[in-house]
C-alpha cells in the first residue's frame, strides 16, 4: 500500500481547514485512529511537527500544529482556538493548542501505535485523551515477537505499508508529498488493527489485562516526565572517564551543549557528538588547544561555539577537588545494573535473580515479554528492599504503590513473595 485509500488530502494549517476537519471527526462514528510526527534527531524538542487523525464516516486529516498556531497569531485568534502557546526557544516556533479538537472526540477512544512516545507530544497541543488503545502495547501482550506497526499490519492483514520515512526530518517544510503519503498510511488501517487485536485479546484471555494497561496509560497522558537526575551521565562513551576531573569536564561541556541546542531547536548531537566530549575529557591535563586534536571539536556546527567549548572547559579545571562530581551517583535506590548488585548487597542480588528467573519463567508460560509483565523498575526495587514483614499482602501493597496494575499483581505476588525469603 503506498497510498491512502482515498487519497491524500491537503495539510491542514488554516483556521477554516481545522474547523472543517472537528466537525467531520465530531460526526464519525467509532474509534479515532491518531499518530504524530516529530524530528526525532533533528530538533530539541519531542514536538509533534504533522498530526494525523482518522475516523470512519470521516476519513484522514493531516494537520500542521505549527502553521496552525502561525495562521491563529496572523488573526488575531485568542487562545484556545488554535492560538500559539509560548516556547522556551527563540528559534522554537509556536505550536497550536487543540483543546477544541479533543473536545470534539473527547468520548471517542483513540487508537495510538506506541502510545507512550506520542502522549507527550500531543498533550503539548492539547490533545489528551480519556479512553485510549495502544496497538503496539496489545501485540506485546498477545506475544507478537515484533511489534512495529508495519510488521503487525502485515502479519494481521497480509498488507506492507509504505514505511521508508520514519527517521526524516518532520520540521521540514513543505513537506515531500511522499512523505505525506507514509504520515496518512500510518492512521489507514489502525483502527482495523485495533478490532483485530482486541479480539485476539478475548480469545487470549488477556482483555481485560489490555484495558487496565490501558485505562493507566490514559490516567498519565499530559503528566509531565521525571527529571533524571544528572543527565550528563548519560552520555556516550562516559564509562571510559576514570577521574572526577574529566567527568567534571563531561559534565560542563553537556550543560553548555544542551543550552546551545535548547535556543536553537537542533538535536545536542547535531551540535557537538557525545564522542567529542568524552574524547576531550579523556585527555590527561586537557587545554583550550586540547579541542584542536579531537575531529568532533572541528566539525562547522561545533567550531562556531569554539568560545562556548573553552569557557567550559575552563570552568570545570578552575573546580576544586571538593566541587568535582562524585565518580558515581549515589543513589539510595538500587543500582540500574543487576551486574552491579553483588557488590553492592549480594544477599539483595540473591533476591533479584532468583524473582527475575521465575517472572522470566511465567512470562513465557503467559506468552508475553517479561517487562509486561511486571516493570523491571518495579522488581528493582521489591527486591532491593522487600517488605519488612513477608506477606502477600504487604508486597501486593508495595507493588500497587509503585504503579504495578492490579492483573499483575494477581499474577506475580504468589509466585515472588516466597522468593522474597533469604535462605
Amino acid at each position: 500500500m503506498n497510498e491512502p485509500s482515498e487519497g491524500l488530502g491537503e495539510v491542514i494549517g488554516e483556521m477554516a481547514g481545522l474547523r472543517t476537519a472537528i466537525n467531520a471527526l465530531a460526526g464519525g462514528s467509532g474509534p479515532v485512529a491518531i499518530d504524530a510526527e516529530r524530528a526525532h534527531g533533528f530538533r530539541y524538542s519531542q514536538r509533534a511537527y504533522l498530526i494525523q487523525l482518522r475516523r470512519h464516516d470521516a476519513g484522514t486529516f493531516l494537520i500542521d500544529p505549527v502553521a496552525l498556531a502561525e495562521a491563529a497569531a496572523a488573526d488575531g485568534i485568542s487562545h484556545g482556538e488554535a492560538a500559539g502557546t509560548r516556547t522556551r526557544s527563540s528559534r522554537t516556533r509556536p505550536l497550536a493548542d487543540l483543546s477544541n479538537l479533543a473536545e470534539a472526540i473527547e468520548d471517542a477512544e483513540w487508537d495510538i501505535h506506541a502510545a507512550n512516545q506520542d502522549l507527550p507530544c500531543l498533550a503539548e497541543v492539547n490533545l489528551i485523551p480519556q479512553r485510549l488503545f495502544d496497538t503496539e502495547l496489545a501485540g506485546r501482550l498477545l506475544g507478537y515477537p515484533r511489534v512495529n506497526l508495519g510488521t503487525l499490519i502485515e502479519e494481521v492483514f497480509s498488507v506492507r505499508l509504505l514505511k521508508e520515512h520514519s527517521a526524516a526530518d518532520w520540521s521540514t517544510r513543505p513537506l515531500p508529498r511522499e512523505w505525506l503519503n507514509y504520515a496518512a498510511l500510518d492512521v489507514e488501517l489502525l483502527v482495523e488493527l485495533r478490532d483485530a487485536l482486541a479480539e485476539q485479546l478475548v480469545r487470549a484471555g488477556k482483555d481485560e489485562w489490555a484495558r487496565q494497561e490501558f485505562a493507566w496509560l490514559a490516567a498519565g497522558a499530559g503528566r509531565p516526565a521525571a527529571v533524571r537526575p544528572d543527565p550528563w551521565r548519560r552520555t556516550s562513551g562516559i564509562h571510559k572517564i576514570r577521574s572526577r576531573r574529566g567527568l567534571a569536564i563531561v559534565a560542563e561541556l553537556w550543560h553548555s551543549r544542551d543550552q546551545i541546542a535548547r535556543r536553537t531547536d537542533n538535536a545536542p548531537g547535531r551540535i557537538l557528538p557525545d564522542s567529542a566530549i568524552t574524547e576531550l575529557a579523556a585527555i590527561r591535563n586537557p587545554s583550550a588547544s586540547s579541542l584542536r586534536e579531537v575531529p568532533g571539536f572541528n566539525r562547522r556546527a561545533a567550531a562556531r561555539y569554539r568560545a562556548n567549548w573553552v569557557a567550559a572547559l575552563e570552568r570545570a579545571l578552575a573546580l576544586s577537588e571538593r566541587e568535582l562530581p562524585a565518580l558515581h551517583r549515589h543513589a539510595s535506590g538500587p543500582p540500574q545494573q543487576a551486574r552491579l548488585w553483588a557488590g553492592k548487597d549480594p544477599v539483595a542480588a540473591a533476591r533479584l535473580y532468583r524473582v527475575r528467573d521465575a517472572l522470566a519463567d511465567k512470562a513465557e508460560e503467559l506468552n508475553l515479554p517479561a517487562e509486561n509483565l511486571l516493570t523491571p523498575d518495579y522488581l528493582r526495587r521489591l527486591t532491593w528492599r522487600p517488605p519488612t514483614e513477608l506477606t502477600e499482602r504487604s508486597v501486593n501493597d508495595l507493588l500497587g504503590g509503585f504503579g504495578a496494575r492490579p492483573w499483575q499483581r494477581e499474577i506475580v505476588v504468589p509466585l515472588i513473595t516466597p522468593l522474597l525469603v533469604d535462605a
